[in-house]
């Protein structure tokens, strides 16, 4: 199986996959609305506007597991992204990233290193992997990782079409 095969559902509930996004380089990320971290939505929604039209796509994943950050339904989370960050990008359900809960989508995930070569469980919100048009992993860049850092920025240009 690949990561184009998992069983998504979108914040709308509507059935998805990350086939939905063959040939884009996506970033995906575990975002909450009441984190300290959240302010990263303003830099993900540049990055989508920056990269939209090269074949990127910033992907949102919802995840309530730290200190309970993602209280909303999904209402209110797509409320809370349009109308305090101006979000465009994609947003799926709320899903566990770790424990017994853990969606299959982060049991793959989770299994790829950072740069530091740690893998394993999510560290907290904002944690975000790189997956090229393949459907690859090609990067983990976990949550203090600012979403225009050089270091990520370089990643996602190095998966863009020219």
């Amino acid at each position: 199986m690949t990561l184009y095969d998992i069983p998504l559902h979108t914040l709308a509930d509507q059935p998805t996959s990350l086939s939905a996004y063959k040939g884009k380089a996506v970033l995906l990320v575990n975002v909450a609305s009441k984190c300290g971290l959240t302010p990263q939505y303003a830099g993900l929604e540049r990055l989508q506007q920056q990269y939209g039209e090269r074949g990127f796509t910033v992907l949102g994943v919802p995840c309530n597991q730290f200190l309970g950050q993602e209280p909303g339904s999904a209402e209110e989370i797509q409320t809370f992204c349009s109308t305090s960050y101006g979000v465009t990008f994609p947003l799926l359900e709320k899903i566990d990233v770790n424990g017994e809960s853990r969606h299959p989508l982060y049991a793959e995930l989770t299994q790829v290193a950072d740069a530091a070569g740690e893998a394993g469980d999510i560290q907290w919100n904002f944690e975000k992997f790189l997956i090229s048009p393949e459907g690859e992993v090609v990067g983990r860049f976990r949550p203090r990782t600012e979403p225009e850092a050089a270091e990520l920025v370089a990643a996602i240009e190095a998966q863009l079409s020219a």
